[in-house]
């Protein structure tokens, strides 16, 4: 039922079943009528049909080591049992007369799950969806829910959100958020403890809205939601920005310190250190396009995101990292010549 309902729901593509992989058993089908007016019992239809498939176990053999070894009784058969078997088979009524097992029984073909899965004692089976491009998972969620809230389900079933949906729901439930500012906090710190002082701090961090220009921009033009696996995107993002940006602050603090004005020094890094960082960006770029361009909406949009802002701070962080250096220049102890 919520397969078919995920299927009628605006956004969901490509839905799968895991219970759609089926398995064909042999039901065989005793008819306790014949079976009664015949005297035939139940359980020894069972222990010949046992014998004629996979053998009878009578006894077992203790050889002069001690080992032990199953005796088990076949009836006459090829190597492997076929459903021709069941035709050779042959059941002793109540006065002894052999009676043919098709005659009190029918075999039947029946499909059932190839695989049954549990969780916490329970059986569950698991539906999955992707959303369709340019739709928001929550959107879909939601219209699924609405669709469901309307169906009754049958005593000891229920329905259980798992997947992209269940992690969104955990991440902004506070869990995930808390840990996004403890890192935060712990990243600035870093920078602190590496520039010893606040003003190349605030430089460095400058470069992060840049880098969420071009991701919001990457994902507007490709038709992209915000979604959880974007905004991981832009964390990631964050990371690599400000690994660029430390190279340029840090470069331009070392000129000053042998004696560079600030304007030489600004102008000289930017110009050493732009290239190295170009051809760094480039390669992350290449790394990322087949990710992008691949059709999986858990990934790609990751990757759009970083491709987007790895662009646009890098063109952006010429202009505006200078600038930013030369409104705070940050102090520096200038090293003196011998």
């Amino acid at each position: 039922m919520s397969e078919q309902l995920l299927k009628e729901t605006p956004g969901a593509i490509y839905v799968k079943n895991d219970v759609d992989v089926l398995k064909s058993d042999i039901k065989l089908d005793i008819s306790t009528a014949k079976s009664r007016l015949l005297g035939i019992q139940t359980a020894d239809v069972d222990k010949t049909i046992r014998l004629a498939i996979a053998g009878l176990g009578v006894g077992k053999y203790t050889d002069e080591e001690g080992e032990d070894y199953d005796i088990v009784l076949n009836s006459p058969k090829d190597r492997y049992a076929t459903i021709n078997n069941f035709n050779t088979i042959f059941v002793n009524s109540g006065t002894g007369t052999p009676v043919p097992l098709s005659q009190i029984a029918k075999l039947q073909f029946e499909s059932s799950p190839s695989t049954i899965k549990h969780i916490d004692k329970k059986r569950f089976v698991v539906v999955t969806a992707f959303t369709d491009k340019g739709v928001l998972t929550q959107k879909v969620v939601d219209a699924f829910l609405n669709k469901a809230a309307a169906m009754h389900l049958p005593a000891g079933y229920e329905m259980t959100l798992a997947g992209e949906a269940e992690s969104e729901k955990d991440a902004f439930g506070g869990g995930f958020m808390t840990v996004v500012i403890a890192t935060i906090f712990l990243f600035i710190m870093v920078l602190i403890l590496e520039f010893k002082t606040f003003k190349s701090t605030l430089i460095v961090l400058s470069v992060i809205p840049l880098g969420v220009i071009g991701g919001v921009m990457m994902l507007l033009l490709t038709g992209n939601p915000m979604s959880f696996v974007a905004i991981i995107g832009f964390i990631g993002l964050a990371g690599i920005e400000v690994k660029n940006s430390i190279l340029l602050v840090d470069f331009t603090n070392q000129l000053r310190t042998e004696g560079k004005s600030l304007d030489e020094a600004i102008k000289e890094a930017g110009e050493l250190r732009f290239l190295p960082i170009v051809l760094t960006t480039l390669t992350a770029i290449g790394g990322l396009t087949p990710i992008a361009m691949s059709s999986n909406p858990l990934i790609s949009p990751l990757a759009l995101v970083l491709i987007g802002g790895l662009i646009s701070s890098t063109l952006l962080s010429r202009i505006v990292t200078p600038v930013v250096y030369k409104l705070i220049p940050p102090a520096v102890e200038i090293k003196k010549a011998d």
